[in-house]
């Protein structure tokens, strides 16, 4: 089984940057895929970004050229790397995996960029 935690959100200015992480455990081998999906209020959840276990990455048009998708070697920690951050990246953002038992989420961490 495998758990996800994400952290890394706060409260930045239009123009900044932040970087989240999300921190896998349990069966790392099992994870195929992770991404990054966000959610604003009273919007659908939006996909962002995503990397294979071989480094495949792909990005949804909103934040390509702004954000990067990343993991460490060990591949047990997925980053987003999120720079000239507008005001419509607000939103909850989510971590999840693809795993041999199914998709997992995590519990998502706030990013506010204020204008």
């Amino acid at each position: 089984q495998v758990q996800l935690v994400e952290s890394g959100g706060g409260l930045v200015q239009s123009g900044g940057s932040l970087r989240l992480s999300c921190l896998a455990s349990g069966t790392i081998s099992d994870i195929y895929l992770m991404r990054w999906h966000r959610q604003a209020p009273g919007k659908q959840r939006e996909y962002v970004a995503s990397i294979t276990n071989t480094g495949d990455m792909d990005y949804g048009d909103s934040v390509k050229g702004r954000f990067t998708i990343s993991t460490n070697n060990a591949k047990t920690t997925a980053y987003l790397q999120m720079n000239s951050l507008k005001s419509d990246d607000t939103g909850v953002y989510y971590c999840n995996a693809d795993t041999r038992l199914g998709v997992v989420w995590g519990q998502g961490t706030q990013v506010t960029v204020s204008s």
